[in-house]
Protein backbone atom coordinates (compact mmCIF):
# COMPACT_ATOMS: atom_id res chain seq x y z
CA UNK A 1 0.00 0.00 0.00
CA UNK A 2 1.33 3.42 -0.95
CA UNK A 3 1.94 5.70 2.02
CA UNK A 4 1.01 9.37 2.06
CA UNK A 5 4.70 10.23 1.72
CA UNK A 6 5.21 7.95 -1.28
CA UNK A 7 2.12 9.31 -3.02
CA UNK A 8 3.24 12.93 -2.62
CA UNK A 9 6.77 12.21 -3.83
CA UNK A 10 5.36 10.46 -6.89
CA UNK A 11 3.25 13.53 -7.65
CA UNK A 12 6.28 15.78 -7.17
CA UNK A 13 8.19 13.67 -9.68
CA UNK A 14 5.37 14.28 -12.19
CA UNK A 15 4.17 10.69 -12.06
CA UNK A 16 0.52 9.74 -12.40
CA UNK A 17 -1.22 9.56 -9.02
CA UNK A 18 -4.78 8.86 -7.96
CA UNK A 19 -5.30 12.23 -6.27
CA UNK A 20 -3.79 15.71 -6.56
CA UNK A 21 -1.89 16.71 -3.37
CA UNK A 22 -2.71 19.87 -1.44
CA UNK A 23 -0.13 21.97 0.39
CA UNK A 24 -0.54 25.13 2.47
CA UNK A 25 1.62 26.42 5.34
CA UNK A 26 2.14 29.36 7.64
CA UNK A 27 4.57 30.68 10.21
CA UNK A 28 4.34 29.79 13.88
CA UNK A 29 6.20 32.82 15.22
CA UNK A 30 5.96 36.58 14.84
CA UNK A 31 8.24 38.62 12.57
CA UNK A 32 10.15 39.76 15.64
CA UNK A 33 10.83 36.15 16.66
CA UNK A 34 12.09 34.87 13.30
CA UNK A 35 15.77 35.25 14.25
CA UNK A 36 15.46 34.23 17.90
CA UNK A 37 15.57 30.47 17.60
CA UNK A 38 18.13 30.03 20.38
CA UNK A 39 15.52 31.32 22.79
CA UNK A 40 13.94 28.10 24.17
CA UNK A 41 10.51 29.72 24.26
CA UNK A 42 10.65 30.56 20.54
CA UNK A 43 12.26 27.23 19.62
CA UNK A 44 9.53 25.28 21.42
CA UNK A 45 6.81 27.56 20.07
CA UNK A 46 7.81 26.58 16.56
CA UNK A 47 7.77 22.87 17.41
CA UNK A 48 4.37 23.13 19.11
CA UNK A 49 3.02 25.09 16.16
CA UNK A 50 3.98 22.36 13.72
CA UNK A 51 2.45 19.68 15.95
CA UNK A 52 -0.85 21.55 16.18
CA UNK A 53 -0.83 22.27 12.45
CA UNK A 54 -0.40 18.60 11.60
CA UNK A 55 -3.16 17.63 14.03
CA UNK A 56 -5.58 20.31 12.83
CA UNK A 57 -4.94 20.20 9.09
CA UNK A 58 -3.84 16.60 8.45
CA UNK A 59 -1.59 17.89 5.65
CA UNK A 60 -0.61 15.89 2.60
CA UNK A 61 2.97 17.05 3.23
CA UNK A 62 4.73 19.46 5.58
CA UNK A 63 6.93 22.43 4.84
CA UNK A 64 9.06 22.69 7.98
CA UNK A 65 9.34 26.37 8.85
CA UNK A 66 12.79 27.62 9.83
CA UNK A 67 11.26 30.22 12.15
CA UNK A 68 13.88 31.50 14.57
CA UNK A 69 16.77 31.03 12.15
CA UNK A 70 16.21 33.69 9.49
CA UNK A 71 19.54 35.41 10.20
CA UNK A 72 22.67 33.72 8.86
CA UNK A 73 25.15 34.22 11.73
CA UNK A 74 28.46 34.88 10.03
CA UNK A 75 30.23 37.33 12.34
CA UNK A 76 31.97 38.93 9.37
CA UNK A 77 28.60 40.21 8.11
CA UNK A 78 27.01 43.04 10.06
CA UNK A 79 24.61 45.89 9.63
CA UNK A 80 26.16 49.15 8.54
CA UNK A 81 28.55 47.72 5.96
CA UNK A 82 28.80 50.15 3.06
CA UNK A 83 31.40 48.42 0.89
CA UNK A 84 31.70 44.81 -0.24
CA UNK A 85 35.43 45.18 0.42
CA UNK A 86 34.62 44.88 4.12
CA UNK A 87 33.67 41.25 3.49
CA UNK A 88 36.88 40.33 1.70
CA UNK A 89 38.28 37.12 3.16
CA UNK A 90 34.94 35.85 4.45
CA UNK A 91 35.01 32.20 5.53
CA UNK A 92 32.52 29.43 6.21
CA UNK A 93 30.86 29.14 9.61
CA UNK A 94 31.40 25.36 9.42
CA UNK A 95 28.95 22.46 9.45
CA UNK A 96 28.95 22.19 13.25
CA UNK A 97 28.11 25.81 13.93
CA UNK A 98 25.36 26.17 16.56
CA UNK A 99 23.06 27.80 13.98
CA UNK A 100 23.23 24.62 11.91
CA UNK A 101 23.16 22.24 14.87
CA UNK A 102 20.08 23.92 16.31
CA UNK A 103 18.18 23.66 13.02
CA UNK A 104 19.05 19.97 12.84
CA UNK A 105 17.60 19.59 16.33
CA UNK A 106 14.51 21.59 15.34
CA UNK A 107 13.76 19.50 12.27
CA UNK A 108 14.28 16.24 14.18
CA UNK A 109 11.89 17.26 16.93
CA UNK A 110 9.24 18.38 14.45
CA UNK A 111 9.46 15.16 12.47
CA UNK A 112 9.38 13.07 15.65
CA UNK A 113 5.86 14.39 16.24
CA UNK A 114 4.53 13.22 12.87
CA UNK A 115 1.76 10.65 13.44
CA UNK A 116 2.40 8.93 10.11
CA UNK A 117 4.82 8.76 7.18
CA UNK A 118 4.52 12.34 5.86
CA UNK A 119 6.84 13.96 3.31
CA UNK A 120 8.64 17.00 4.71
CA UNK A 121 10.64 19.81 3.13
CA UNK A 122 12.76 22.27 5.09
CA UNK A 123 12.49 25.98 4.43
CA UNK A 124 15.73 27.44 3.05
CA UNK A 125 16.37 30.96 1.78
CA UNK A 126 18.64 31.94 -1.09
CA UNK A 127 22.11 33.26 -0.15
CA UNK A 128 21.21 36.76 -1.35
CA UNK A 129 18.18 36.76 0.94
CA UNK A 130 20.22 35.79 4.00
CA UNK A 131 22.79 38.43 3.10
CA UNK A 132 20.36 41.29 2.59
CA UNK A 133 18.44 40.49 5.79
CA UNK A 134 21.68 40.47 7.75
CA UNK A 135 22.83 43.72 6.21
CA UNK A 136 19.59 45.66 6.42
CA UNK A 137 17.04 43.65 8.37
CA UNK A 138 13.84 42.16 7.01
CA UNK A 139 11.97 44.84 5.10
CA UNK A 140 15.06 47.03 4.76
CA UNK A 141 16.95 48.21 1.70
CA UNK A 142 19.07 45.09 1.38
CA UNK A 143 18.34 44.68 -2.34
CA UNK A 144 19.81 48.10 -3.03
CA UNK A 145 22.84 47.35 -0.87
CA UNK A 146 23.58 44.10 -2.72
CA UNK A 147 23.18 45.73 -6.13
CA UNK A 148 25.55 48.46 -4.97
CA UNK A 149 28.00 45.73 -4.00
CA UNK A 150 27.64 44.11 -7.43
CA UNK A 151 28.34 47.42 -9.13
CA UNK A 152 31.34 47.93 -6.87
CA UNK A 153 32.89 44.47 -7.24
CA UNK A 154 30.83 41.70 -8.81
CA UNK A 155 33.46 39.01 -8.29
CA UNK A 156 33.84 39.66 -4.58
CA UNK A 157 30.07 39.81 -4.15
CA UNK A 158 29.83 36.43 -5.89
CA UNK A 159 32.49 35.05 -3.56
CA UNK A 160 30.56 36.21 -0.49
CA UNK A 161 27.34 34.67 -1.77
CA UNK A 162 29.17 31.45 -2.65
CA UNK A 163 30.47 31.16 0.94
CA UNK A 164 26.93 31.58 2.27
CA UNK A 165 25.71 29.01 -0.26
CA UNK A 166 28.39 26.58 0.87
CA UNK A 167 27.17 26.84 4.47
CA UNK A 168 23.53 26.48 3.46
CA UNK A 169 24.59 23.46 1.43
CA UNK A 170 26.12 21.96 4.58
CA UNK A 171 22.82 22.52 6.40
CA UNK A 172 20.88 21.03 3.50
CA UNK A 173 23.03 17.91 3.37
CA UNK A 174 22.67 17.26 7.09
CA UNK A 175 18.91 17.85 7.06
CA UNK A 176 18.40 15.24 4.35
CA UNK A 177 20.99 12.68 5.42
CA UNK A 178 20.75 12.94 9.22
CA UNK A 179 17.23 14.17 9.90
CA UNK A 180 15.49 12.42 7.04
CA UNK A 181 13.63 15.35 5.52
CA UNK A 182 12.69 14.61 1.93
CA UNK A 183 14.20 17.77 0.52
CA UNK A 184 14.18 21.52 0.68
CA UNK A 185 11.89 24.39 -0.18
CA UNK A 186 14.29 27.00 -1.57
CA UNK A 187 12.97 30.57 -1.63
CA UNK A 188 14.53 32.70 -4.37
CA UNK A 189 13.74 36.19 -5.58
CA UNK A 190 14.93 38.66 -8.18
CA UNK A 191 16.76 41.54 -6.54
CA UNK A 192 14.17 44.29 -6.20
CA UNK A 193 16.44 46.87 -7.81
CA UNK A 194 15.85 48.11 -11.33
CA UNK A 195 19.59 48.31 -12.02
CA UNK A 196 20.01 44.53 -11.80
CA UNK A 197 20.59 42.82 -15.15
CA UNK A 198 19.92 39.21 -16.01
CA UNK A 199 23.61 38.85 -16.79
CA UNK A 200 24.52 40.03 -13.28
CA UNK A 201 22.02 37.66 -11.69
CA UNK A 202 23.27 34.68 -13.66
CA UNK A 203 26.91 35.41 -12.86
CA UNK A 204 26.74 36.59 -9.25
CA UNK A 205 23.60 35.21 -7.63
CA UNK A 206 22.56 32.10 -9.54
CA UNK A 207 25.63 29.91 -8.84
CA UNK A 208 25.00 29.85 -5.09
CA UNK A 209 21.36 28.95 -5.58
CA UNK A 210 22.30 26.12 -7.91
CA UNK A 211 24.88 24.88 -5.41
CA UNK A 212 22.22 24.48 -2.71
CA UNK A 213 19.77 22.71 -5.02
CA UNK A 214 22.47 20.37 -6.31
CA UNK A 215 23.64 19.66 -2.76
CA UNK A 216 20.12 18.56 -1.93
CA UNK A 217 19.98 16.31 -4.98
CA UNK A 218 23.36 14.73 -4.24
CA UNK A 219 22.08 13.95 -0.74
CA UNK A 220 19.01 12.23 -2.15
CA UNK A 221 16.58 15.09 -1.73
CA UNK A 222 13.68 16.50 -3.72
CA UNK A 223 13.60 20.23 -4.44
CA UNK A 224 10.71 22.67 -4.30
CA UNK A 225 11.64 26.02 -5.84
CA UNK A 226 9.64 28.95 -4.49
CA UNK A 227 9.91 32.17 -6.52
CA UNK A 228 8.90 34.58 -3.81
CA UNK A 229 6.66 37.59 -4.35
CA UNK A 230 6.18 38.25 -0.64
CA UNK A 231 5.14 41.82 0.27
CA UNK A 232 4.64 42.82 -3.34
CA UNK A 233 8.02 41.83 -4.78
CA UNK A 234 7.83 40.88 -8.45
CA UNK A 235 9.96 38.45 -10.43
CA UNK A 236 10.82 37.45 -13.94
CA UNK A 237 10.27 33.75 -13.33
CA UNK A 238 12.10 32.90 -16.55
CA UNK A 239 15.33 33.48 -14.59
CA UNK A 240 14.77 30.06 -13.01
CA UNK A 241 13.79 27.83 -15.92
CA UNK A 242 16.99 25.79 -15.80
CA UNK A 243 17.08 25.26 -12.05
CA UNK A 244 17.25 21.62 -10.85
CA UNK A 245 13.97 21.56 -8.94
CA UNK A 246 11.14 19.04 -9.09
CA UNK A 247 8.33 21.41 -8.13
CA UNK A 248 7.97 25.11 -9.00
CA UNK A 249 5.87 27.60 -7.02
CA UNK A 250 5.24 31.27 -7.86
CA UNK A 251 2.54 33.95 -7.50
CA UNK A 252 0.33 33.14 -10.47
CA UNK A 253 -1.70 36.34 -10.69
CA UNK A 254 0.99 38.77 -9.56
CA UNK A 255 3.53 37.45 -12.06
CA UNK A 256 0.90 37.05 -14.76
CA UNK A 257 1.83 33.43 -15.50
CA UNK A 258 -0.82 30.74 -15.06
CA UNK A 259 0.02 27.30 -13.69
CA UNK A 260 -0.36 25.70 -17.12
CA UNK A 261 1.79 28.40 -18.75
CA UNK A 262 4.40 28.00 -16.05
CA UNK A 263 4.47 24.25 -16.41
CA UNK A 264 5.22 24.70 -20.10
CA UNK A 265 7.86 27.33 -19.33
CA UNK A 266 9.55 24.97 -16.87
CA UNK A 267 9.61 22.04 -19.25
CA UNK A 268 6.65 20.11 -17.85
CA UNK A 269 7.75 20.05 -14.23
CA UNK A 270 5.20 19.79 -11.44
CA UNK A 271 3.74 23.15 -10.45
CA UNK A 272 2.38 24.21 -7.07
CA UNK A 273 -0.11 26.98 -6.38
CA UNK A 274 -3.30 28.47 -7.69
CA UNK A 275 -4.55 30.43 -4.67
CA UNK A 276 -3.52 33.91 -3.56
CA UNK A 277 -2.28 33.91 0.01
CA UNK A 278 -3.25 37.07 1.90
CA UNK A 279 -6.04 37.78 4.36
CA UNK A 280 -7.79 39.76 1.61
CA UNK A 281 -8.02 36.78 -0.71
CA UNK A 282 -10.42 33.95 -1.46
CA UNK A 283 -8.79 31.22 0.60
CA UNK A 284 -8.91 33.30 3.78
CA UNK A 285 -12.33 34.90 3.47
CA UNK A 286 -14.26 33.26 0.63
CA UNK A 287 -17.22 30.91 0.95
CA UNK A 288 -16.83 27.14 0.82
CA UNK A 289 -18.57 27.11 -2.55
CA UNK A 290 -16.26 29.76 -4.01
CA UNK A 291 -13.13 28.05 -2.73
CA UNK A 292 -14.17 24.68 -4.08
CA UNK A 293 -15.12 26.21 -7.42
CA UNK A 294 -11.61 27.69 -7.56
CA UNK A 295 -10.13 24.22 -7.01
CA UNK A 296 -12.15 22.90 -9.95
CA UNK A 297 -11.01 25.82 -12.11
CA UNK A 298 -7.37 25.05 -11.29
CA UNK A 299 -7.77 21.37 -12.12
CA UNK A 300 -9.69 22.12 -15.31
CA UNK A 301 -6.85 24.39 -16.40
CA UNK A 302 -3.91 22.21 -15.42
CA UNK A 303 -5.25 18.69 -15.52
CA UNK A 304 -4.53 16.30 -12.68
CA UNK A 305 -0.94 15.31 -13.33
CA UNK A 306 2.04 17.44 -12.43
CA UNK A 307 0.07 19.81 -10.20
CA UNK A 308 -0.17 20.47 -6.47
CA UNK A 309 -2.88 22.78 -5.13
CA UNK A 310 -1.41 25.49 -2.91
CA UNK A 311 -0.87 29.22 -2.53
CA UNK A 312 1.52 31.91 -3.75
CA UNK A 313 3.38 31.93 -0.44
CA UNK A 314 2.68 31.44 3.28
CA UNK A 315 -0.95 31.95 4.28
CA UNK A 316 -2.07 33.87 7.41
CA UNK A 317 -1.42 31.80 10.52
CA UNK A 318 -4.91 32.39 11.89
CA UNK A 319 -6.61 30.84 8.87
CA UNK A 320 -9.33 28.37 9.84
CA UNK A 321 -8.26 24.76 9.29
CA UNK A 322 -11.64 24.04 7.75
CA UNK A 323 -10.75 26.26 4.78
CA UNK A 324 -7.85 24.01 3.88
CA UNK A 325 -10.15 21.05 4.45
CA UNK A 326 -12.55 22.51 1.88
CA UNK A 327 -9.76 22.47 -0.70
CA UNK A 328 -8.92 18.86 0.10
CA UNK A 329 -12.59 17.93 -0.03
CA UNK A 330 -12.93 19.45 -3.50
CA UNK A 331 -9.90 17.48 -4.70
CA UNK A 332 -11.39 14.28 -3.24
CA UNK A 333 -14.72 15.03 -4.95
CA UNK A 334 -12.86 15.38 -8.24
CA UNK A 335 -11.37 11.93 -7.68
CA UNK A 336 -14.82 10.45 -7.09
CA UNK A 337 -16.06 12.12 -10.29
CA UNK A 338 -13.04 10.86 -12.21
CA UNK A 339 -13.70 7.29 -11.08
CA UNK A 340 -17.42 7.61 -11.86
CA UNK A 341 -17.01 8.79 -15.45
CA UNK A 342 -13.73 7.03 -16.16
CA UNK A 343 -11.54 9.93 -17.25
Amino acid sequence: MTTKREWVLQAFKNESVDKVPVGFWYHFTTDEERSDGFNPEIFNKNIAGHKKFVADVNPDFVKIMSDGFFTYPNEQIREGITSIKELEGITSIGENHPWIEKQIELAKKIRDDFPEDIASFYNIFAPATYLKWHLAGKGGNGDTIIENFIKEDAELTKTVLDVIAFDIGLLTKRLIEEVGVDGIYLSVQNLQDSRLSRKEYDHVIKPGELHILNRAISSGGTNILHICSYEGATNDIAYYTGYPADVINWAVELEGVSLSEGRELFGGKTVLGGFRNTENDLLYQGSKEAIQNKVREILDETGRKGVVIGADCTVPNDIAAERIAWVKEAVADELVLKEAVGF
